[in-house]
């Protein structure tokens, strides 16, 4: 896996933690550098560890299903992003809340990383080697830090407006990337 396609991947798993980051911004009567920082780094740092833990529960597994294992990593993303692309256009709004105590964020950053848990396992069938699947979360954790940071200042200076827009990119991103792995799977069985 390319750092291209890393990358992409790190876009669409953090516009979640984006989405939520906008709603933290709209909550907060005044912008602030330090909130910014402490949200990034909440979902960066989840976002970062997710696929991990899950790379390693999938690598235990990955041999097994061996020459199907494109087909699995199609399922997982295109899941995935199909659940982001319906959050997308889901009518129910969340009440916007500024508090970033511990319990909020800690319950926040695993709802919006249960994705990368499932990525994670992705990674192992797709191939990535237990050296790789570092760099990896690291470039997701750096990716969800930035976005989710730029999220909470736009959501204080802009509001929600991005919020659902955010979600569909992120989805479709992932529905991209699993499509790309169905296709390298029927190319390599021919």
């Amino acid at each position: 896996m390319g750092i291209v396609e890393i990358l992409l991947i790190a876009v669409g798993l953090s516009m979640d933690a984006f989405a939520v980051s906008i709603c933290k911004g709209l909550a907060m009567s005044k912008f602030s550098v330090k909130n910014a920082f402490v949200v990034g780094a909440w979902f960066g740092i989840f976002q970062g560890l997710m696929p991990i833990i899950g790379f390693f529960l999938g690598y235990s597994f990955a041999e097994k299903i061996g020459k199907f294992s494109p087909f699995v990593a199609f399922v997982l993303l295109a899941f995935i992003g199909a659940n982001m692309v319906h959050e997308a256009f889901s009518k129910k709004d969340e009440e916007p809340d500024a508090s970033l105590g511990f319990r909020i964020m800690l319950i926040m950053a695993l709802a919006t990383s249960i994705d990368a848990l499932a990525v994670g396992v992705t990674f192992a069938i797709s191939g990535v080697s237990t050296t790789g699947i570092f760099p990896a979360a690291l470039i997701i954790a750096a990716t969800t830090f930035l976005i989710s940071s730029a999220g909470v200042y736009i959501g204080n200076i802009f509001g929600s407006k991005y919020k659902s827009a955010s979600e569909l990119v992120g989805g479709l991103i992932l529905i991209g990337i699993g499509i790309k792995f169905l296709c390298e799977g029927i190319i390599n069985l021919t």
